[in-house]
């Protein structure tokens, strides 16, 4: 497994994405697909604070229970967990980080992301907690999610002397591309990691679902939030079209989706989701294709930014 940088952080290129514990599966299913993760050298396991109504942390920190070394952990913080536990505020970045450690049974998080900006609070005050955090050893990077090109701007600008975002963590996948806009080349710039969420479309870019047949009855895409978001029939169309070029091409769709994410440079890790040992295997095999420029030019003809970005 290929690694790269967030931060003083070396993390492999896919990653897991820790949100199906304590909803789609138990603990031991979880403990199970962490396993294969790390037997498949996978390094980056991304969970939150809201995942699972907040069993995600507890079931990943148990399941690493033995292997916490070859484990970097990612969680975040400020979407709402109930009335009380929400948001950005110095007070309650602190609070957060502490009910995150103790669910997680550890004494320090790899990387501390902010979910989503809280408009409530400058920018400048949750980064000075945050620093506190990283100062105390609690936390080792940090990095935010659902951040703008111009946001990570504002907290570039906000970090003062202290600690700055070493990733921001946005959709993006052949079927999303908005970051392309502005965000990737913001990272650039500022030596920022990008991490994509939903980079498989919630799956219908896994290759299991044929373009014309419906979602199957029990996964993510049959639900109605997941169908009107990714299951519509221009995306559909396109994941058809994109599988039948990496199958001429001699691979999968799986492969095109991960390794087309992965030849951005910005890109650290690919956290694809999983919930079985066999899907995890699947994901850390799929970063093999070395797109070329010729292939670059044709994929964009099949998913162009204009069509992808915005969906």
């Amino acid at each position: 497994m290929n690694t790269r940088r967030i931060g003083s952080l070396e993390v492999s290129v896919v990653g897991l994405g820790c949100n199906n514990f304590g909803w789609v599966i138990d603990q031991d299913a979880s403990a199970r697909v962490v396993h294969a993760a790390l037997d498949a050298g996978i390094t980056l396991f991304d969970t939150a604070d809201i995942y699972g109504g907040t069993e995600s942390e507890v079931f990943l920190g148990r399941a690493l229970a033995g292997r916490r070394q070859q484990a970097i952990v990612a969680t975040k913080f400020g979407m709402r967990v109930d009335a009380e536990r929400q948001g950005a505020s110095p007070k309650y970045v602190r609070r957060a980080a502490e009910d995150s450690l103790r669910r997680l049974g550890m004494d320090r998080i790899d990387l501390y992301q902010l979910h989503q900006p809280d408009p409530a609070v400058p920018i400048a005050e949750t980064l000075g907690a945050l620093d506190e955090l990283v100062r105390e050893g609690k936390v080792r990077e940090i990095g935010c999610s659902n951040f703008s090109g111009t946001q990570l701007r504002e907290a570039a600008a906000g970090h003062g002397k202290g600690v700055a975002f070493a990733s921001v963590q946005n959709e993006f996948s052949l079927l999303h591309r908005e970051p392309e806009r502005e965000v990737l080349s913001e990272c650039a710039r500022l030596g920022v990691a990008f991490i994509p969420f939903f980079p498989l479309a919630s799956g219908l870019l896994t290759g299991k679902y044929q373009p014309r047949d419906p979602a199957p009855a029990g996964t993510r895409l049959a639900q109605d939030w997941a169908a009107g978001r990714f299951f519509t029939d221009d995306k559909r169309a396109i994941a058809g079209a994109l599988a039948t070029w990496a199958k001429a091409h001699g691979h999968s769709l799986l492969e095109l989706a991960v390794s087309w994410l992965a030849s951005h440079q910005v890109v650290a890790s690919v956290i694809a989701g999983a919930t079985s040992p066999e899907q995890v295997r699947l994901n850390a095999a799929a970063a093999v294709w070395r797109l070329s420029d010729a292939d670059l030019s044709e994929i964009d003809r099949i998913a162009p930014l204009k069509a992808a970005a915005s969906q």
